[in-house]
């Protein structure tokens, strides 16, 4: 993965990114990759047929990192993303089906949000339709169920913030 052909079926790419040995990118055609992207190996890019997703220079994704992007994913400027994070867009909606196997209930997406500068901590699970706010730090291994307030520092499950930096 990597080669200029490769590369070149993304809907955009900038120049200097950097793309590890084992990282799977899905539908390359709805995802953008800033200049100076670093993407960890073993990360997987989760496309989508529809939606898009946006990574913003100077963005750092962690290895084995998990992005989800059914219901769009927008990555901001320069935010860390540790190893093995994993940020979700979809969920089944099992109050719309009672009575029936989860699998079989319809999925609803929501759009995740990460402002520029924020950093997620190894293994954070962000869920869909929240915002991260610009220069905001999640803690390692935190569960993200709500949006996190810009330069907030977040921690545990759920997330709940422990201060502003």
């Amino acid at each position: 993965m990597g080669g200029p052909e490769f590369l070149a079926s993304l809907q955009a790419c900038g120049e200097g990114v950097v793309i590890e040995a084992g990282v799977l990118i899905f539908h390359p055609e709805n995802v953008s990759l800033g200049a100076r992207v670093y993407l960890g190996h073993y990360a997987i890019l989760k496309g989508y047929y529809k939606n898009e997703l946006t990574v913003g220079d100077g963005t750092w994704i962690g290895q084995a990192a998990f992005l989800h992007a059914a219901g769009g994913l927008h990555i901001g400027r320069d935010v860390g993303i540790g190893p093995h994070v994993c940020v979700l867009t979809s969920t089944h909606d099992e109050a719309a089906a009672p009575r029936m196997p989860v699998m079989d209930a319809p999925l609803r997406f929501a759009k995740v949000e990460l402002g520029d500068g924020c950093d997620l901590g190894v293994g954070a699970i962000v869920l869909p339709g929240v915002t991260v706010g610009e220069g905001a730090v999640v803690g390692a291994g935190s569960v993200v169920t709500r949006d996190v307030p810009p330069y907030a520092v977040v921690a545990g499950n759920p997330a709940r913030v422990l201060r502003s930096r």
